[in-house]
């Protein structure tokens, strides 16, 4: 069985400020933190059954997992050039994909930490086919294309029951309460790592019963951006097309 990890960082145990993410101190710490639940991910799903894990770093430039600090069984896809984004070598040979660290979309619940929808500095919602969606949702229809089924959340409380409202069987680690967008009630990082560990196992072991995420065709996205500069930025993007000053639609 082979299996895909998206790592993003807002959703790693510990983080509760934008500032842990920045500041190089702190990132360098959180660097750690995250490498670490990831590990706990790749751990449990070498014990569900998995026989081959490949991770993605996900967060910012996308190389912020240690290498040399990573579960050795595991291959990581890092750097940021690249066509899939935090799904970079993803494909058909997979048979489930893992969220890890991830986080609540921009605009959902005001408790989930450091919530933001794909760049915070510019969209404030996004929808395909109608629906809000954040960027796990996102992914799993694009994991969805190839086959390749949700299996597993981390993240904190209000970005897991984000989550669930889409795909409600999904198995889940909760690694913190959010206070507000910018504070979190924490606990410590090995309880949630063994929470981490526990929750993907269980997803790997039951990985033939989970669906594949699904939109029916013809697929259209719409996009409210913060500023309407950014809305018409990119009506120079092939089937993009501005219907109010901050709000794009296209499709495929």
């Amino acid at each position: 069985m082979k299996i895909f990890i998206s790592a993003d960082m807002e959703g790693i145990s510990g983080v509760a400020a934008n500032q842990q993410l920045k500041t190089v101190q702190e990132y360098e710490r959180f660097r750690r933190l995250m490498t670490e639940d990831v590990n706990a991910a790749i751990a449990g799903a070498y014990d569900g059954g998995a026989a081959e894990v490949v991770v993605a770093d996900g967060h910012g430039n996308m190389s912020n997992i240690l290498i040399e600090s990573l579960d050795q069984r595991a291959r990581l896809v890092s750097g940021n050039n690249r066509v899939m984004c935090q799904l970079e070598g993803l494909d058909h040979s997979f048979d489930g994909i893992m969220f890890v660290g991830h986080h609540g979309r921009e605009g959902g619940s005001d408790t989930a930490v450091i919530s933001h929808t794909l760049a915070g500095v510019c969209v404030e919602e996004m929808k395909v086919n109608g629906k809000v969606v954040g960027e796990t949702e996102m992914n799993a229809y694009v994991a969805g294309d190839f086959d390749v089924p949700p299996l597993f959340i981390s993240g904190d409380e209000a970005y897991v029951k984000e989550v669930k409202e889409t795909f409600p069987d999904i198995e889940s680690a909760i690694t913190k309460k959010g206070v507000d967008r910018f504070a979190a009630e924490l606990i410590h990082p090995e309880i949630a790592r063994h929470a981490i560990r526990e929750g993907a196992k269980t997803a790997v072991e039951k990985a033939a019963d989970f669906k594949t995420a699904v939109m029916p065709g013809p697929v259209t996205f719409e996009i409210t951006f913060k500023g309407s500069q950014q809305a018409k930025m990119t009506t120079t993007l092939p089937t993009v097309e501005q219907i109010a000053p901050k709000k794009n639609s296209f499709y495929l």
